[in-house]
């Protein structure tokens, strides 16, 4: 088994405050780092803040303040979010720290003495809403589909990066699974597009977009976003710019994206890791969008549901438990709050609630016997399950809700004894048949708050405490 695990959530655009697609990307990558963690792995999650280009020079404009200052403001937002949610990241990168833009000029400085970037021009389809180029084939009606807005005919003078040369070699790796995508039908679709056109080569400076890093051989130039972007996957593990010299975290195990930005992550990075080198990442998992009954969410339809609104109605854990239970996560989801106020108290509340007031009320009276007390005192035996649970097999494919579904398993499973055996009629007529009894549902209860542990940290911490101390404790109340 790899005894390592790097993953990595996109990071995030800092023109604006975090809202719930943000939060549902950021909560999987951290159950994931989680569950990696309980499974003995050396574990690193990096999330952050992608801070340059010309969408934050115009967002800050318009707000009367300094591209730094309106940076520094989301960004702290965004931290503020994931301390509320539980995130227990490792690293959170910004693209304006210093040690960063000095290792992307340095990144800069050896393509271009080696001959990879060039001095050239470059005409084409420009959003501003992506920051990127797009073909005919990307547009519906003439604009693009994600931002329903016309692209601009732009050309300028830019610095090139070859992309044409490593086509053939990228299609190599994708179909022999080197760089796996996942699901299956997004490797298909990158193969279909690469196969289909040649790539151009990128334009990876503005002349025009003075908030950006500045190119270490033109000055008057700043780098491209997407490329500054990228180097954070390695700049966030502490890597200085030597292709010779990656950190021992690298490659990243899982890239962890929406499918919105598959094909950026699935050409244009890997391209750069081959120019310079460096081994590519090992798997690009897409997930899927949030809707909400069934379309976009969208301020003009009344359908956005916000994060701290999920937050003030179901806090942390509740909040976690609903976006990973919320369907298949390679899939787009449905949520509403009605449907999600439902999913609360059925399995929250009236479940796994349920479930922990009512062992712990019946056992307080209980004198735990050793193999009990040794569980409860000992979890590395009980996380030495996790590994042969199904847990595992559905984890590593970022089936989320699958995993928690396991879980509810041996919840509903619990409370049906409870309900067959009524040990509170036991405790009157069979001191020996109501101590195994509760013996069974406490190990049940324990082992459930270790798989518990990178989905609702807080949650299982709680039972775990309850089963120890015998206090009683209310976990979800109902919600009206």
């Amino acid at each position: 088994m790899n005894d390592k695990f790097y993953i990595t959530t996109p990071i995030y655009y800092a023109n604006a405050a975090p809202h719930i697609g943000h939060a549902y990307t950021t909560v999987a990558a951290d159950t994931a780092a989680r569950f990696s963690r309980l499974e003995g792995k050396k574990t690193f999650m990096l999330t952050g803040m992608d801070e340059h280009g010309a969408k934050i020079q115009e967002k800050a404009d318009s707000e009367g303040k300094t591209p730094q200052e309106l940076v520094n403001s989301v960004a702290d937002d965004f931290r503020s979010l994931w301390s509320e949610l539980g995130i227990d990241y490792d690293n959170f990168i910004r693209t304006t720290d210093v040690a960063h833009k000095e290792t992307v000029q340095k990144t800069l400085q050896h393509l271009y003495d080696e001959g990879m970037i060039y001095k050239g021009e470059y005409e084409g389809l420009y959003c501003v809403g992506c920051e990127q180029y797009l073909n005919e084939s990307d547009l519906i009606d003439g604009k693009c589909p994600d931002h329903d807005r016309e692209p601009e005919v732009m050309s300028e003078e830019s610095y090139m990066l070859k992309m044409g040369e490593k086509q053939k070699e990228l299609i190599e790796k994708i179909e022999s699974n080197e760089i796996e995508i996942v699901p299956e039908r997004y490797k298909n679709e990158i193969l279909s597009f690469l196969k289909e056109q040649k790539l151009k080569d990128l334009s990876i400076s503005r002349k025009n977009v003075s908030w950006g890093i500045a190119l270490p051989f033109d000055e008057s130039h700043t780098a491209y976003v997407w490329f500054d972007a990228f180097l954070n996957y390695l700049t966030g593990l502490g890597w200085n710019g030597n292709p010779q010299n990656t950190p021992g975290f690298w490659p990243a195990d899982t890239h962890l994206i929406g499918k919105d930005i598959l094909r950026v992550h699935a050409t244009i990075w890997p391209i750069m890791l081959m120019h310079l080198g460096i081994e590519l990442p090992k798997k690009i998992f897409t997930h899927g969008h949030i809707l909400s009954g069934g379309k976009k969410m969208s301020k003009t339809l009344g359908n956005v549901i916000g994060i701290d609104e999920m937050m003030a109605q179901f806090g942390k854990d509740g909040t976690r438990y609903l976006l990973l239970s919320a369907g298949t996560f390679s899939e787009d989801v449905d949520l509403t709050m009605e449907r999600m106020t439902e999913k609360y108290n059925n399995d929250l509340a009236n479940g796994l609630g349920n479930l922990v007031s009512r062992v712990v009320k019946l056992s307080e009276d209980l004198d735990l016997n050793e193999s009990i007390r040794e569980a409860i005192e000992e979890p590395a035996k009980v996380r030495q399950q996790c590994k042969t649970d199904v847990l595992r097999d559905t984890m590593e494919k970022m089936e989320f809700s699958k995993s928690l579904e396991s879980i509810w398993g041996i919840v509903r499973d619990s409370n049906k004894k409870i309900e067959d055996t009524k040990p509170w009629e036991l405790k009157k007529t069979d001191q020996d048949k109501f101590e195994a009894v509760m013996g069974g549902l406490i190990l049940d209860l324990f082992r459930v708050s270790q798989l518990l542990i990178p989905f609702i940290p807080e949650t299982a911490e709680k039972i775990k405490k309850a089963l120890e101390t015998k206090e009683r404790v209310i976990l979800f109340e109902r919600i009206k």
